[in-house]
């Protein structure tokens, strides 16, 4: 079969067999490879994007793994183009160095740590930071910057180097990057291996209950690999000689959960909050099924939703244009079919995407000042995360008429 060498056939935190998809969005581009408009008419890498439970640790997680350096050489994502990540970075850190108040000046190490954002926040409350960055243009940039950062991926000799010059770690963080790695069981004994006795790992990811209570589906993608709930991480950290100790929910990406982990045994005690969030998960059925195959017809009606939404509109001689081209935009827009005949142009405010093309379905990604010099009558808001702050900075385009398309959870107009 045409895909066949990219099948994963066991579980990526407890080696069982996996069984069907409950939800197959068919074979798509990936996400965060934005053509150049010069290249639009090269082929692009497709694989299958469908997704999976484990039957035994109840992972969720894809039916398909793309080799790493198609995705993470060179990536286009930065954490700091918005102010609402500045700000919920600024906080992070804040809430690491509160865990770490006795020690004078602890030392942590970012994981996939894009542009530096956190680990210059970390400088900031008085931290010495590190990143870790497969991203060769974003490593640079970090560099340039100031920020130190080590363009690898985390792996033993990574793992070896940082602590040959720096010592072990008193924390490690992992933010939107622990659910995108394939083999995460060599990271989680990588970890293990550098954190001090007493220090702690903190990972940020968007939260799977959120994703299936809210038909999040667009966080579905090949960088992805896993939708985390705290049942599946506590059996996988377990296996490890490691333990849940925390959690916070985070308003980031919808819904997300921090989770902090300590060794076995280690000095801080475990939270109510812990025993809660698996109870939950037990209470709402993310151990069985039902759930998910409930999740995947819900997805199939959005389709036909958000289709029939654009049909009428083009019916009536209007145009569609969209805000925001983040990886989720290309799940949507592939999934649903939609082209340059449908959404004239999409703007977004990261100058590394402007000048390309969403992947696989080649509309154009432009400047936001195209807004107004080639106004739409609907804006389709694919950043939806960031709605309430896209909206404020183009409402007096609404004083024009301009409409607003919100797609998630319901496709709704503003």
């Amino acid at each position: 079969m045409e895909y066949e060498q990219y099948r994963r056939k066991t579980c990526r935190y407890c080696d069982a067999l996996l069984g069907n998809p409950f939800l197959d969005l068919g074979a798509q581009p990936l996400a965060n490879n934005l053509p150049r408009r010069e290249d639009a008419d090269k082929p692009e890498f497709h694989c299958p994007l469908a997704v999976v439970k484990c039957p035994k640790c109840h992972l969720v997680q894809l039916t398909h793994s793309v080799p790493a350096h198609l995705m993470f050489d060179e990536y286009l994502y930065v954490s700091s183009t918005t102010q609402t990540f500045r700000t919920h970075f600024a906080e992070y850190a804040a809430d690491v160095r509160s865990r770490l108040a006795e020690k004078e000046k602890p030392f942590a190490v970012d994981i996939g740590s894009n542009d530096g954002l956190l680990v210059s926040c970390y400088d900031k409350v008085g931290m010495r930071g590190v990143g870790v960055e497969p991203a060769k243009n974003l490593a640079a940039d970090a560099n340039k910057r100031g920020v130190m950062t080590l363009n690898r991926y985390f792996g033993e000799d990574t793992v070896g180097e940082i602590v040959a010059q720096y010592g072990k770690a008193d924390a490690i963080s992992a933010n939107n990057v622990f659910a995108h790695i394939d083999d995460i069981q060599s990271v989680a004994r990588n970890v293990r291996e550098l954190l001090a006795d007493d220090g702690f790992f903190v990972i940020e990811f968007a939260y799977l209950v959120t994703m299936l209570e809210q038909m999040f589906f667009d966080m579905v993608y090949h960088e992805h690999v896993c939708y985390i709930g705290v049942t599946a991480l506590g059996f996988l950290m377990e296996r490890f000689g490691m333990e849940l100790f925390d959690i916070t929910e985070v308003g980031t990406h919808g819904g997300s959960l921090r989770v902090f982990i300590q060794k076995k045994g280690g000095p801080r005690k475990r939270t109510s909050i812990v025993d809660r969030f698996l109870r939950e998960e037990k209470e709402k059925g993310c151990l069985s099924d039902k759930v998910y195959q409930d999740f995947g017809g819900r997805v199939m009606a959005f389709k036909e939703k958000l289709n029939r939404m654009i049909r009428e509109i083009k019916s009536q001689g209007k145009t569609i244009s969209g805000y925001g081209a983040p990886a989720k935009a290309s799940t949507i827009i592939n999934f649903c079919g939609l082209t340059p005949q449908e959404i004239d142009y999409i703007v977004d405010d990261n100058p590394l995407k402007q000048d390309r093309l969403v992947p696989g379905r080649k509309i154009p990604i432009v400047p936001s000042a195209s807004l107004n010099e080639h106004p739409t009558d609907y804006v389709l808001i694919f950043a939806w995360n960031f709605a309430r702050e896209i909206i404020a900075k183009i409402e007096p385009l609404r004083e024009r008429g301009v409409k607003f398309i919100i797609p998630l959870p319901e496709p709704v107009t503003v």
